[in-house]
C-alpha cells in the first residue's frame, strides 16, 4: 500500500513509519509533508495514494484547508491529539479518527477499513455509522440533523417525534423546531429506545411523552394529538393498533 503522511512533527512521522512497517512490510511511505502548501502541491502533481495519514494541526494551519484547496481522492485516516474535530473529520473523506499516541492495533484496524472505503457521495447516514463505530457517538443517544449547510448532533431524548413527507425525514423538537434528516425512518427506528418510541405508521415515529391526547378514529384506529403539534395527521394504523396499546401499557 502506498501511503502519504501529512504531519509536521518529525517524531510523529517516524513513529507512523515504524508502525506501518510493523503492520505490513509492503507498506510504502511515498511522502511526508508538514504544511498545507506542500500537501496541496503534492496532491495536485501526483497520482492519489492508497491512503493518507493526516494530522489536523500543521505548521501553517489546519489540515482541513487542504480539502478546500484540492480534491482528495484517497481515503484519509486522521491521527491527532485532539478529539473535538471528529465530526468535521468524517464530513470529509475520513476512514477513521485516531488519537495520539497511536497504537499499532488501532492503526491496523483503521487501515483494514480502506478495503471498504466509502465514496464521497456517501450519505450522512454513513457518516453517523462511522462516528458510532469510532466511539464518538453512542448508539441510541444522538441523531444527525441538517441546519442549512451545517450538520448538528441532537440527543434523541430531545426529539418529540419523527415523521416523513415527500421522501424526506424530519426530527421535531420541543418548541416546534423541525430538522431534516438524511436517514429514513426505517434507519432511525433501529437506533431508538423501543420503550420510549413507537412506529405508529409508515410516516410517524412518536415518543411516549409527546402524546398529549388520543382520539378514537375510524376502523379501530387512533388519532394522536402531539406536543408540539404535527403538521400531518398522526394516526396509528390498523395493523399497528394492537402493538401500540401494548406499548402504552409497557408490555
Amino acid at each position: 500500500m502506498k501511503i502519504l503522511i501529512i504531519e509536521d512533527e518529525q517524531a510523529a512521522v517516524r513513529r507512523l513509519q515504524k508502525l506501518l512497517a510493523e503492520i505490513d512490510a509492503t507498506n510504502e511511505v511515498i511522502g511526508a509533508l508538514g504544511t498545507i502548501e506542500s500537501a496541496v502541491e503534492w496532491l495536485n502533481e501526483n497520482p492519489a495514494p492508497d491512503l493518507i495519514l493526516m494530522d489536523i494541526h500543521l505548521a501553517d494551519g489546519s489540515s482541513f484547508d487542504i480539502f478546500e484547496k484540492t480534491e482528495i481522492m484517497a481515503p484519509v485516516i486522521f491521527a491527532t491529539a485532539y478529539d473535538e474535530y471528529a465530526l468535521k473529520a468524517f464530513k470529509v473523506n475520513a476512514i477513521d479518527y485516531l488519537l495520539k499516541p497511536i497504537k499499532a492495533v488501532d492503526l491496523e484496524q483503521a487501515i483494514q477499513k480502506v478495503a471498504k472505503k466509502p465514496k464521497k457521495s456517501d450519505s450522512n447516514d454513513s457518516l453517523l455509522q462511522k462516528l458510532t463505530e469510532a466511539g464518538f457517538i453512542k448508539k441510541h443517544r444522538r441523531v444527525l440533523v441538517r441546519m442549512g449547510q451545517a450538520i448538528k448532533l441532537v440527543d434523541l431524548d430531545q426529539v418529540s417525534f419523527f415523521y416523513s413527507k415527500d421522501k424526506i425525514s424530519f426530527a421535531v423538537m420541543p418548541g416546534n423546531k423541525r430538522y431534516p434528516l438524511d436517514q429514513s425512518l426505517d434507519q432511525i427506528e433501529h437506533d431508538l429506545d423501543p420503550s420510549r418510541f413507537f412506529r405508529i405508521n409508515r410516516q410517524f415515529i412518536v415518543k411516549m411523552e409527546a402524546i398529549e391526547e388520543m382520539i378514537a378514529y375510524s376502523k379501530s384506529r387512533v388519532k394522536l394529538k402531539l406536543n408540539p403539534p404535527s403538521e400531518e395527521d398522526a394516526i396509528v394504523s390498523k395493523e399497528r393498533s394492537p402493538e401500540f396499546k401494548k406499548w402504552l401499557l409497557g408490555n
